[in-house]
């Protein structure tokens, strides 16, 4: 299957393809692509219609606020997010903002919806092995500081609020929001352009994708990556207000002995996985469903295989595609029927 599914990719990102419509002005029909660098991987903005100016005008907008965020919660470098993960590790109180404060009560609700396998929380973990950094190298946490933090038992649920004033009943609680930061971002990107009365965009960060509008008579069109081999595995139709988000072992990992280590780890073991190559899934509707896009894939790829289906019910996601790391391929019905239809 991957062989006959491959194509060329745009870029490196996750098969990001633009379709542009039939008929209309070269002018009407242009689409304008604004690059960035930002949240560790590459992004761009993609406005269709308008002036090239108008686009370079709304993108550049788009990749400040980018920056803002990535700022504001960057999990290592000095942010607002290391400055209240300092005040927990010293048993004081924080005074956050609204923002921060929605955003962290959000993924506190995913995090119990999924029993805690989506953990932001867990921020040690992820710095014991060497994933808070920008260069990954090999690491080799001592099974006794692995036990430690996963005895701590840090969770999202440990954090306390009074009002804008965040504290923690847990000191082991070290917040890294790198897998929900940017579905955020998204959902921040598609406000200011549809307030800007833009008609269709595509925004990309890293692969986490969020359709505005149509770009004439098709829908917007992205490709999922393989995770072993330079193209695509599928051709997806993205509508308006429609996310796809991928959590994938390609990108963020070193090899040890032979084996992957990727930077997503499991909370019960404080182990990396090794069973999931990538994960993908599309949400829509609301304010959030770039948010939802980005959070909702890692306890998927955690629960692995076997469990993925039982997660994704609880979780209520219908399109879901996993690539094991034997390079099978499974799917939800819903997500079968979504790649039928996009090859019409």
């Amino acid at each position: 299957m991957f062989s006959t599914a491959r194509r060329k990719l745009f870029n490196y990102l996750v098969g990001f393809l633009l379709l542009l419509p039939a008929g209309g002005s070269p002018a009407a029909d242009a689409i304008h692509r604004i690059p960035g660098y930002v949240f560790g991987t590459a992004v761009e903005v993609a406005i269709y219609g308008g002036s090239q100016a108008d686009a370079q005008r709304l993108g550049a907008s788009v990749l400040s606020e980018f920056d803002r965020l990535h700022n504001k919660f960057h999990a290592w470098q000095p942010s607002a997010l290391t400055a209240l993960n300092e005040s927990i590790a010293r048993g004081e109180t924080f005074q956050a903002d609204a923002e921060m404060v929605d955003m962290l009560q959000s993924a506190t609700r995913l995090a119990e919806r999924s029993d805690n396998l989506f953990n932001p929380a867990v921020g040690h973990l992820i710095r014991l092995w060497g994933f808070q950094s920008s260069d990954i190298t090999v690491h080799t946490p001592a099974p006794a500081e692995i036990k430690r933090w996963v005895d701590a038992k840090p969770r999202m649920s440990d954090l306390r609020y009074d009002g804008t004033r965040i504290s923690s009943r847990n000191k082991a609680v070290m917040l890294d929001l790198g897998g929900y930061a940017k579905g955020y971002a998204l959902d921040r990107a598609a406000r200011l352009l549809r307030d800007a009365g833009v008609k269709a965009a595509l925004v990309n960060i890293g692969g986490n994708i969020l359709a505005i509008g149509q770009p004439g008579e098709r829908p917007w069109k992205v490709g999922i990556r393989d995770p072993r081999g330079e193209g695509t595995v599928a051709a997806v139709d993205l509508h308006d207000n429609e996310a796809i988000g991928t959590s994938g072992d390609y990108q963020r990992y070193f090899m040890k002995d032979g084996k992957r280590h990727p930077h997503v780890i499991d909370p019960r073991s404080g182990q990396t996985i090794d069973l999931v190559a990538s994960v993908t899934i599309i949400t829509s509707g609301g304010t959030d469903a770039g948010l939802r896009s980005d959070g909702n894939t890692k306890p998927l790829f955690v629960v692995g295989p076997q469990h993925w289906r039982a997660m994704a019910q609880r979780l209520g996601l219908n399109e879901v595609l996993l690539i094991d790391t034997n390079r099978n391929i499974e799917m939800t019905p819903a997500m079968r029927q979504r790649l039928a239809g996009s090859k019409q």
